[in-house]
C-alpha cells in the first residue's frame, strides 16, 4: 500500500532525491484538492501507468516509487507519510479498479502489498 504512498507523493511530494530524505518541496500541496479533482487525479494515474503524459512531479514520482517501496518510505518526510496513507485510503475506497492496476504494476509480486495491507 505504500505503493501509493509515493503515488501520494506524486501528488504531494518528490522532485529530487536527497541522500537521506526526499525533497520536502511538495509537502504543502493540497492533497484533498487533488483527490477531489477527478481530472487531475486521472492524469496522475495515467502518468504512473504509462498511459498519458507526466508533469515534472509525476516523472519524479515514477522514478522514486520503487525506492520508496523498497525502503518502506524511510526517506519520506512526515507529511509525505501522512499524505500517502490518505491517497491509499482514497484510492482503495473510491477508485478500486485503478488502485488494483497500480498495485499490479508497482508490486506485481505482492511483496509490499502484503506487508502493508494490515495498515490500511
Amino acid at each position: 500500500m505504500k505503493i501509493i504512498f509515493t503515488f501520494l507523493a506524486i501528488i504531494a511530494v518528490q522532485v529530487a532525491v536527497a541522500q537521506k530524505q526526499y525533497t520536502n518541496k511538495f509537502d504543502t500541496v493540497d492533497v484533498d484538492g487533488v483527490l477531489s479533482n477527478n481530472r487531475i487525479l486521472t492524469n496522475y494515474i495515467k502518468c504512473l501507468m504509462d498511459k498519458g503524459p507526466c508533469t515534472p512531479e509525476g516523472r519524479e514520482l515514477k522514478k522514486l516509487l520503487p525506492d520508496a517501496l523498497q525502503t518502506d518510505c524511510s526517506k519520506c518526510t512526515e507529511p509525505q507519510r501522512k499524505n500517502s496513507q490518505k491517497v491509499i485510503n482514497f484510492l482503495r475506497a473510491n477508485r478500486p479498479g485503478e488502485w488494483k492496476l497500480l498495485l499490479d504494476k508497482y508490486d506485481s509480486k505482492g511483496i509490499y502489498r502484503s506487508k502493508h495491507e494490515k495498515q490500511g
